[in-house]
């Protein structure tokens, strides 16, 4: 428990030879005070730790307000389009009990990604590294697939005119057909998303 102790020229100054040097008594005061107690220094690292937790929820992708309606499972050919790079990617999503369940694979059949969204957050899901991209594409995804009559309901910011939808600063979607479309992220990259039939790779 913190002490509150009287220094910085509380005491009176002396008569004659012995009066007490007002600077020299501060400089003395601020010397003696105690360093940081472990309280102090723990309470430090939770105001860290909160604030980073902070800015990590304010980077994160948006996910719907309520589970969007979908005709799950649903398999997707994902293409990853950047300058002349492309990627494919097979992607499997279906219903686990009350998981959302996303399975990303290449055209051979190797594991990208694997994530269980439950309750409004996302799980790893096996022991695949972390994979941020993909995290942020499956949720555009999940904004891409909500049904329009759902769509104010779980994103309030969403517009949508015609075949083209956009959550202001996040995704920008236009449709071919209903489970056929570009999704472009402000800062790249840009997906290119068709349905997919029969087995999956």
């Amino acid at each position: 428990m913190l002490t509150h102790a009287n220094h910085c020229g509380s005491e009176p100054a002396r008569e004659g030879g012995g009066s007490v040097n007002k600077i020299g008594g501060y400089a003395d005061a601020f010397a003696s005070k105690p360093a940081p107690t472990g309280f102090v220094v723990l309470l430090r690292f939770v105001l860290l730790g909160f604030i980073l937790l902070l800015s990590a929820c304010a980077n994160r992708a948006p996910l719907p307000e309520h589970s969007p309606t979908l005709a799950l499972p649903l398999q997707l050919h994902i293409q990853r389009l950047v300058a002349d790079d492309r990627q494919d990617w097979v992607l499997v999503i279906q219903q686990e009990g009350p998981a959302l369940r996303w399975s990303m694979m290449d055209l051979l059949g190797i594991p990208q990604a694997r994530q269980k969204l439950i309750d409004g957050d996302w799980h790893a899901d096996g022991l695949l590294p972390p994979n941020p991209e993909a995290r942020e594409l499956f949720a555009a995804l999940l904004f891409a697939l909500t049904p329009e009559g759902e769509l104010q309901s779980n994103y309030p910011a969403a517009w949508q005119h015609g075949g083209q939808r956009s959550l202001p600063e996040h995704w920008d979607v236009r449709y071919s057909r209903p489970l056929s479309f570009e999704l472009n992220l402000p800062k790249g990259p840009k997906y290119q998303v068709t349905p997919l039939s029969g087995d999956t790779p």
